[in-house]
């Protein structure tokens, strides 16, 4: 599965989707790996986890985006996303972040989007209100953020 905005492709990652990531040597942590393993065991899993953000402009991956598995019984499903340093503060994390909640509550499996961030993590802080999320808990590290499906 592809999805498309002005700036990037965002690729569902499976074995063979995968492969553009390391022809590139892009290393952002275990998300792609361990979403992987995850797949193989389970097929159902397809599309709710790992995916590339591929910049168009030259087809560089320059971060990636995981659903934390399927929606569960009352349509919730848990975001993240990570970047590559370098391509930080060019609005690129809001773009493909709106996209892929867009994408998930198109499903109609998804009716709530949540996300968690450490309370100093201001660029994702700024992420995430941007796209209309709202803090709904706080714990000594991190916050708790939600969307809902009616409220886009």
């Amino acid at each position: 599965m592809e999805l498309e905005t002005n700036r990037l492709k965002i690729i569902s990652c499976t074995v063979k989707t995968v492969q553009i990531a390391l022809n590139q040597n892009y290393d952002n942590g275990p998300e792609i790996p361990n979403n992987l393993e995850r797949l193989a065991k389970d097929t159902s899993l397809l599309n709710w986890g790992s995916w590339m953000v591929v910049r168009k402009s030259d087809d560089i991956v320059i971060g990636d985006l995981e659903f934390k598995g399927k929606p569960d019984g009352k349509g919730v499903v848990e975001i993240g996303y990570g970047f590559l340093k370098e391509y930080w503060n060019n609005g690129y994390a809001t773009e493909a972040v709106g996209a892929l909640i867009q994408w998930a509550f198109d499903t109609s499996k998804v009716e709530k989007v949540i996300a968690g961030t450490l309370q100093d993590n201001y660029g994702s802080i700024r992420v995430l209100e941007k796209l209309g999320m709202k803090k709904v808990g706080y714990t000594e590290t991190m916050i708790d953020w939600e969307l809902s499906k009616q409220i886009c």
